[in-house]
């Protein structure tokens, strides 16, 4: 079996915090992005040290807007603060929460090796 599809992986790196403001600008990165199937969409939120619940609300209108586009969404390099507003609310059962980029990527090597074989 061979795998023509190629993965494309659009990737953002939030900075600071993810209130409204940051929210804001988080969501019109994403409209700019012209969805396709089978898109790997990484939210790298190293940078990110604070997020409220506008932020909490940007992050799942995004995971909506990716699954309605068939496209895949998940976080990476997710911080201490962040991290326990997501356990807090729960979400963390709802997102793909991965430690690093390289790990999201290597989960992704590993589901194309299983397909193949």
């Amino acid at each position: 079996m061979t795998l023509t599809q190629e993965l494309q992986v659009v990737l953002f790196q939030p900075q600071g915090s993810i209130d409204l403001q940051g929210g804001t600008v988080l969501s019109q990165q994403m409209t700019e992005i012209e969805p396709e199937p089978h898109q790997l969409w990484v939210i790298d939120l190293a940078a990110v040290d604070f997020m409220d619940s506008s932020g909490l609300v940007s992050l799942v209108k995004a995971l909506t807007a990716a699954r309605q586009n068939g496209c895949r969404l998940v976080l990476c390099n997710v911080q201490t603060p962040v991290r326990l507003i997501l356990e807090l609310t729960q979400l963390d059962s709802v997102f793909e929460v991965f430690e690093t980029y390289e790990d999201i990527l290597d989960s992704v090597n590993d589901d194309k090796l299983s397909l193949a074989s």
